[in-house]
């Protein structure tokens, strides 16, 4: 899929200006996360990792396939944490899978997904959130994509049906297609959730990040902090935002 590109600027200037503008970004999203419902405590949270799996997408799958484990790996000792993953490429192809409740089978799924050509498909993984949120409770949705292709405004009717059942959703957007980000952007914002944008150099950031919401789906505010004292730096960054209630 094509990418927008700024052709007037130099490498150096180019990953200076990512390089400010995420740092503002991150900033951002971590102010909105601050307001995303909490889970019941004890509670195993229900994550869902929804993925552009176009034909774009395919040289960064494999970070996409590492992070998912790592996002395992630190809600696991809180409450656990059940992902479902939902994924589309190719000719109207997507995939909702089970729920899965360790790293290892989400890992064996992923590994043999291969990314297609196609349009993005972002209003049927609206409705496959919409439709889990009805049976039972959702923490949240992350979605990880780099371009919209679809009309907005039905985008944005499903997300906001999403945001009345109580379910944030979380984009993460690689690359800075305006048509996507404005999308996002707005979809975060009717759910309640949050955006963010990374690049391929960003992507230790992404994962601090991914994992800090992992854990906050799990176990809120308190395994938060146990996972900033652990060394977590996306929870440190986020404890900066969320204050515990007085």
């Amino acid at each position: 899929m094509a990418k927008t590109r700024d052709s007037m600027n130099t490498p150096a200037k180019r990953q200076d200006q990512t390089v400010r503008s995420t740092e503002a970004d991150v900033s951002a999203f971590l102010d909105k996360v601050k307001s995303a419902p909490r889970p019941a405590p004890g509670t195993s949270g229900r994550l869902i990792f929804a993925l552009d799996a176009t034909m774009s997408r395919q040289p960064t799958w494999d970070t996409a396939c590492q992070l998912q484990g790592e996002m395992f790996q630190e809600a696991a000792s809180i409450g656990g944490l059940k992902i479902k993953l939902v994924y589309f490429r190719g000719f109207g192809e997507c995939r909702a899978s089970r729920w899965f409740e360790t790293g290892q089978e989400l890992a064996g799924v992923m590994s043999r997904i291969t990314c297609q050509g196609g349009h993005t498909q972002i209003r049927k993984v609206l409705s496959a959130a919409i439709s889990a949120a009805e049976k039972e409770k959702i923490a949240a949705v992350v979605y990880v994509g780099d371009c919209m292709e679809e009309n907005v405004d039905t985008l944005c009717d499903k997300a906001g049906q999403l945001g009345l059942l109580g379910v944030p959703m979380f984009l993460f957007q690689e690359g800075r297609d305006p048509v996507a980000e404005s999308a996002f952007r707005e979809i975060a914002r009717l759910t309640n959730g949050a955006y963010c944008p990374f690049d391929a150099g960003a992507a230790r950031q992404l994962s601090e990040l991914l994992k800090a919401v992992a854990v906050f789906a799990s176990g809120g505010h308190k395994a938060l902090t146990a996972f900033e004292k652990k060394g977590g730096q996306g929870a440190r960054l986020l404890l900066e935002q969320l204050k515990p209630s007085p």
